[in-house]
C-alpha cells in the first residue's frame, strides 16, 4: 500500500495429475483481527503448473470481469496490497496454492469462508510462500 500496489509474480510447479483447478489464497497471518486479512482469492485456474505475472491481479474494482477473483477482507473482488498497521511489527503474507480434484463454482465472488467450505475434501496438494513486510 506504500507503493503502486501491484501484485507480485507467483509461480507454482508440481501440480499433481488429476488436478482440475488451482486456487490461490493470499492472507496476512499476523493481522490483529479474529480471522486473517484476505488479500486475494483467485479460483478456477487450470489444474496445471502456471505463473501469474506481476501486476496481473487487479488492485482496483472494475465494472465487469470474467476473472475468477474472490472477495478480499474489504469485500472487493481485487488484490489488496500489504498494509500492516504502523508499529505493529513485521507481518507475514502467506501466498497459498491449492490443487483441487474439482473445479469450484460460485454464483457470486466467494469470500474466505465460502472458498474454504467449497475446497474441503477436494485438496490434492498445496504449497505456500511467505513474504514479510512491516512499518516503523
Amino acid at each position: 500500500a506504500d507503493g503502486a500496489g501491484v501484485s507480485p509474480p507467483i509461480q507454482w510447479v508440481g501440480v499433481p495429475v488429476g488436478a482440475q483447478a488451482v486456487v490461490l489464497l493470499v492472507e496476512d497471518a499476523d493481522s490483529p483481527t479474529p480471522e486473517p486479512i484476505v488479500h486475494a482469492i483467485v479460483w478456477d485456474m487450470p489444474g496445471a503448473d502456471a505463473t501469474i505475472p506481476e501486476g496481473a491481479l487487479q488492485n482496483r474494482p472494475r465494472d465487469s470481469s470474467s476473472d475468477a477473483i474472490g472477495l478480499n477482507s474489504y469485500f472487493n473482488a481485487t488484490y489488496l496490497p500489504p498494509d500492516p498497521p504502523p508499529g505493529h511489527g513485521v507481518h507475514r503474507y502467506v501466498f497459498q496454492v491449492f490443487a483441487l480434484d474439482t473445479v469450484p463454482r460460485f454464483e457470486s465472488p466467494p469470500g474466505r469462508s465460502a472458498l474454504l467450505d467449497c475446497m474441503r475434501g477436494h485438496v490434492l496438494a498445496k504449497g505456500l510462500l511467505i513474504g514479510t513486510y512491516g512499518r516503523e
